[in-house]
């Protein structure tokens, strides 16, 4: 199944502008907006290996508020998906890492924002992420009403969610609308997070057993679906738009176990699925112990994070009722076609790793 939607569709969104555009999902998303015909600039420290006609590229640190000024310089649309991913807790990480933490995803953003409103950027579509309503209890469909996180247990959650709240703030302020989009786990060609962990673990021989009865469930976002929601938002982000000061899940629709969900990469590179369970209020006492042993005692870290054990042992799932009302939203991939579309590229990924 395409990702593409016929050029007809697509919104008119003057010159685009994305942010971290060397990453996995910046990556997809500007050599998607390029096959509909936009010109896009693409915006990150790291070099951007695409290259198009229609492609600019400008290499600088979201920190450095001059560079940033110069990306925005033109632009009337922003897709911001420039983020450092750290899911440690702030108690643990050291300062450096702390700092760059906030630097990037707070104080990047507020640069963004600030610029596009000075050069007169008509929307501005962030990355936010499911995680900002997450609090360590289950949640079955859960919706945009759910209230922030405010007992942060990791930076990237802790920073997200700051920065969301600050770009929904600003949203109407000098003529820029803005809006949040709110994935679950993203996976795909090019990821470099969801699978490489596990195919990590497969060639370590860790994965042996399933945690908890296999029966807790959690969504993912292909990233053909997100991408397809992030431009069904940007052609809402206008006067009479429905997308304005909203934030929106945007997933696959299909929640799953985790094990269940990777059962095809596992089987598909070659290894047994585990047939073994473990109980995971039993490992997650292991993993809370360890984690506070590396905060006091500075003992190695766990192979594991609470929170990612949560992924695995409780109920985590978001409804996408409010992207599909308002934004017309409907996954383009359900998880079969989408993993029959990545599958040589997590083949091809385990080869790399291996050698």
């Amino acid at each position: 199944m395409s990702s593409q939607a016929p050029l007809s569709e697509t919104p008119d969104l003057g010159k685009v502008l994305v942010t971290g555009g060397a990453g996995f999902l910046g990556q997809n998303l500007t050599r998607t907006l390029l096959d509909k015909g936009y010109s896009v600039r693409v915006f990150d420290l790291a070099e951007c290996p695409l290259e198009h006609p229609n492609l600019e590229k400008l290499q600088g640190n979201i920190a450095d508020k001059s560079v940033v000024a110069k990306a925005c310089e033109g632009i009337s649309t922003v897709f911001h998906t420039a983020a450092i991913i750290e899911i440690r807790s702030s108690r643990v990480v050291s300062t450096e890492v702390r700092n760059l933490s906030y630097n990037v995803n707070l104080e990047g953003t507020r640069n963004i924002l600030e610029a596009a409103q000075n050069s007169g950027a008509q929307r501005l579509i962030y990355t936010s992420s499911n995680s900002v309503v997450v609090g360590g209890k289950p949640i079955v469909n859960g919706d945009e009403t759910l209230p922030y996180v405010t007992e942060f247990r990791d930076l990237y959650t802790e920073t997200k969610c700051k920065a969301e709240q600050l770009v929904l703030k600003a949203n109407g302020e000098k003529g820029l609308l803005t809006c949040a989009i709110r994935p679950s786990a993203i996976w795909g060609p090019g990821d470099q997070t969801v699978f490489k962990l596990l195919i990590d673990e497969l060639i370590a021989g860790t994965v042996k057993a399933i945690v908890g009865d296999g029966k807790s469930r959690l969504d993912n976002s292909y990233v053909h679906n997100l991408i397809h929601g992030k431009l069904l938002a940007a052609a809402q982000l206008k006067e009479d738009g429905k997308a304005p000061g909203q934030a929106y899940f945007i997933n696959d629709g299909e929640p799953a176990n985790m094990m269940e969900f990777s059962r095809p990469v596992i089987e598909g590179l070659g290894y047994p699925y585990p047939e073994k369970h473990v109980p995971y209020g039993l490992v997650k006492f292991i993993i809370g112990t360890w984690e506070k042993l590396h905060q006091w005692f500075k003992v190695p870290e766990p192979p594991q994070t609470t929170l990612a054990l949560e992924r695995i042992g409780i109920d985590n799932f978001f409804s996408i009722e409010k992207a599909r009302k308002d934004l017309g939203y409907v996954p383009l991939y359900t998880t079969a076609s989408g993993m029959e579309e990545a599958m040589p590229y997590y083949r091809e990924l385990h080869k790399k790793l291996a050698s």
